[in-house]
């Protein structure tokens, strides 16, 4: 019976580390990844095509990486692998939602096809109009979307 109760006791406390190192506040905690109910991060689009052909690409599901607490899509081999080794460096930021929505404090989702790579780093838009704006003052834009993340965060 004593081991009986030191495997369940043992699968507790797996399943209870497991389940708040990705709630909010928690220390290592994931950051909230723009992903749809079949847990795709980005619509399925290739995040590292923005940087290595200069244009958005759709992924596919079977060159898939986890990552984040998200399936990220790759249009080859090579992306998955370059992704894998730097995550952090070809990821959206602020977790692939709309980055001009974020200067006003909301979270909304993205058209792949609405993109910027300012200073080695990928924002995403809600629509090509939404990238437009968040380039009419792009600093400042960052700063504000910054900002709001980081209180949407907490």
């Amino acid at each position: 019976m004593a081991n009986f109760t030191r495997a369940i006791a043992s699968i507790l406390i797996v399943l209870l580390t497991a389940t708040f190192a990705v709630q909010p506040g928690m220390a290592g905690e994931a950051t909230r990844v723009n992903k749809g109910s079949d847990n795709v991060a980005i619509k399925g689009y290739d995040p590292v095509a923005y940087f290595t052909k200069g244009q958005p690409m759709k992924g596919r599901p079977d060159m898939a990486y986890s990552w984040n607490g998200a399936n990220w899509h790759f249009a080859d081999e090579s992306h998955r692998d370059m992704f894998a080794g730097s995550p952090e460096r070809y990821a959206p930021q602020f977790g692939g939602f709309c980055s001009m929505a974020l200067t006003r404090g909301e979270i909304k989702t993205i058209d792949p096809e609405a993109w910027r790579v300012i200073d080695g780093k990928l924002y995403l838009s809600f629509s090509k109009r939404g990238r437009g704006k968040f380039g009419e003052d792009t600093h400042a834009n960052i700063k504000k979307a910054e900002e709001s993340w980081e209180n949407i965060r907490k």
